[in-house]
């Protein structure tokens, strides 16, 4: 579903329609746990939860599009999953996407881009142990871009960083994992 396809069901869901809430729902919702798995492992569906219950309760003050949607749920979702490490002293990790979510992964992304050739040579488990050991900052800012889909700019807003910064991030993360690709090919 394309960013405007999904500001159109936000703006109905807002008005009341549980139907396009449920279409909202259907399409975040693989994208948002892999990214929270990916932030703090086997806690993500109860954070996952908790985020949903935050959208729902706040949804009539959202104002926007759907790649804004996108960054606002990511936002509220590294909120709660922060809150959860701090609460609980997790130590954040990274953990398997399931399939469903490695597949709508794989089937936003294009494979003219790196991040879609880098997600055509790897497994899901895979990719995401390799993302386990790329530093913090560039691990998360690839989740984001790629698990999530957000754009630069969305993703720096989700993180609090300058989108250069994260743009950066997520460009040498990505240069890592195709790095670490070829080492494992080459063995």
């Amino acid at each position: 579903m394309g960013d405007t396809e999904l500001g159109d069901a936000v703006a109905r869901a807002r008005g009341g329609d549980e139907a396009a809430f449920g279409t909202v729902y259907r399409e975040l919702h693989p994208m948002l746990l892999g990214y929270l798995r990916g932030l703090i492992g086997d806690d993500a569906d109860d954070i996952a939860s908790e985020t949903w219950h935050d959208v729902v309760r706040d949804l009539h003050s959202f104002r926007g599009g759907g790649q804004s949607f996108r960054g606002w749920t990511a936002a509220i979702a590294r909120h709660r999953a922060l809150d959860h490490v701090r609460r609980g002293r997790v130590r954040p990790r990274t953990t398997a996407l399931d399939d469903d979510t490695a597949e709508r992964v794989a089937a936003r992304t294009s494979t003219r881009d790196s991040e879609g050739a880098a997600l055509e040579n790897l497994s899901t488990a895979r990719a995401l142990s390799l993302i386990a050991e790329l530093p913090r900052d560039q691990a998360e800012a690839v989740l984001l871009r790629v698990v999530l889909g957000l754009n630069g700019p969305m993703a720096a807003e989700v993180l609090g960083k300058r989108p250069g910064a994260v743009r950066t991030a997520s460009h040498r993360g990505l240069r890592r994992l195709s790095e670490r690709l070829k080492d494992a090919e080459e063995k």
